[in-house]
């Protein structure tokens, strides 16, 4: 059976900067085909729960207060780049929008609630070694694709 990578907040596990989650039904039907890793690359660099929201700016990720935190979004990444190889792991259903996980949308950096196109921290390290990624949007995909 394949391995998955999974956002832990898909999972219901209360991961999000909020502290709640964003649990999606389908992990269930996932769970049957895959063998499912979680991970929150937040939490993995040492980032709270609940903490600051935070946006990408530039080569940055900053929380609302200003504080850089870029160095734990990057050991984040690495933490689930770990996974990824230990596992084999060949695709990842991560949490659109968010600066780790977005993979076609990430907020703009002026906590002004606009998307632009762009990627999380996390998923650009995972695609540039090769992970297919999927978010909330293309979840039905993990279920079809032989």
């Amino acid at each position: 059976m394949e391995y998955l990578l999974v956002s832990s907040c898909f999972a219901g596990y209360q991961t999000k900067y909020n502290g709640k989650d964003n649990k999606l039904d389908v992990i269930e039907k996932l769970a049957k085909r895959y063998k499912i890793i979680y991970v929150c690359p937040e939490v993995a660099g040492g980032l709270s729960i609940p903490r600051n929201p935070s946006e990408i700016l530039g080569n940055k990720v900053f929380s609302c207060e200003g504080v850089d935190v870029t160095s734990e979004y990057e050991k984040g990444a690495k933490t689930a780049l770990y996974l990824v190889k230990k596992y084999n792991i060949k695709k990842a259903l991560l949490k659109e929008s968010s600066p780790s996980c977005g993979s076609s949308l990430i907020y703009d950096g002026t906590f002004s609630k606009k998307k632009i196109k762009g990627m999380g921290i996390t998923v650009r390290l995972l695609n540039a070694n090769g992970v297919k990624i999927y978010s909330e949007n293309t979840v039905e995909e993990l279920l079809i694709e032989e």
